[in-house]
């Protein structure tokens, strides 16, 4: 819009500016990526009571980069003991902004892939483990945001959608064959609660294929547009994995080297998985359903594909040449 006000100002005329699709994957803002080095303690019961992450982002000037930071108050936040985050920033001269659920689809993959870990390593059940890190029900207070004071994180709501999902799912009740395996995560963000679970299957090469995925969300007292509603959310977890298993952007001497949807690829409708979707209303005022579906999908994926294969997914893309059978 502005490149065609600038024109039709020099012109004196109006225009229409149309980029093609080449152009428009190689001149646009991209979703910024980032690194993170975890460590946690847990106790002889295997209670997380400590946790942290060094944060590696990038930055124009002083600020983090568009959709680039860590809010403080991420999970598990507020439900540890002893929590340490850091952040360090390396300066960026790529235009960046929101992918769909700005900064949450990078962050949920992270922090909800290494809390799965925690759980392992602490001899637990994941979704149980989920559920226990949140506590007694309560609300924590929430930190004003740029409308002014927002509700606060309710954990009994949180905890709900993670019950739901694992009901719904059949949660370790699966009998599962060699190479299949099923991963949940969860996410708060937009004010929406959601748990999900992915069914995925590896085969020897590492390719990657998504049996099913169960999300369960609340958002609120009313589902307004049901349809709507089920569309967003099927929309997002096919948003989501299209994402995490081939969305790549490379720059290669000051210059994006994708071009167009045969290197840069989306989720083609034959890979396309069963998607099924439950809410739970609860009496809280409705909110957004555009984004909140998204972020747990990825670590829900991610969570799979190690039940599956043992083997955890380190970076985004997923490449399958790491998840290939020795």
């Amino acid at each position: 819009m502005v490149e065609a006000a600038v024109i039709s100002k020099l012109a004196g005329e109006p225009v229409k500016v149309l980029w093609n699709r080449t152009q428009d994957l190689q001149h646009d803002f991209y979703r910024p990526g980032g690194f993170h080095y975890f460590k946690a303690g847990i106790d002889a019961s295997g209670k997380l009571v400590a946790f942290s992450d060094h944060f590696v982002t990038f930055s124009n000037g002083e600020k983090a980069s568009n959709s680039a930071d860590l809010s403080p108050t991420e999970f598990p936040a507020r439900f540890v003991d002893n929590l340490e985050f850091g952040v360090s920033m390396i300066p960026l001269g790529v235009p960046t902004g929101p992918l769909r659920a700005p900064q949450s689809n990078a962050l949920a993959y992270a922090f909800q892939s290494f809390i799965d870990e925690i759980a392992h390593a602490a001899g637990k059940d994941p979704l149980r483990y989920r559920i226990e890190l949140f506590g007694p029900p309560r609300v924590l207070k929430a930190p004003p945001g740029p409308f002014g004071m927002m509700p606060g994180f309710d954990t009994a709501r949180a905890v709900v959608v993670l019950e739901l999902v694992g009901q719904k799912s059949g949660w370790g009740q699966r009998e599962l064959p060699k190479g299949t395996g099923m991963g949940v995560a969860f996410y708060y963000s937009h004010l929406g609660y959601f748990a999900e679970v992915v069914q995925a299957t590896v085969s020897r090469e590492g390719i990657v294929k998504v049996d099913k995925v169960w999300v369960a969300g609340d958002c609120g007292s009313q589902i307004i547009n049901p349809t709507g509603a089920l569309n967003q959310c099927q929309g997002a977890a096919i948003d989501g994995i299209s994402a995490a298993l081939g969305q790549q952007i490379t720059i290669d001497r000051g210059r994006v080297v994708q071009t167009n949807f045969h290197d840069y690829n989306l989720l083609r409708m034959n890979q396309a998985p069963q998607i099924q979707v439950d809410f739970r209303l609860t009496p809280n005022p409705p909110t957004g359903l555009g984004e909140p579906a998204l972020p747990p999908v990825v670590p829900a994926l991610c969570n799979a594909i190690f039940a599956a294969t043992g083997k955890r997914v380190r970076k985004l893309p997923i490449d399958p040449a790491d998840l290939k059978s020795t």
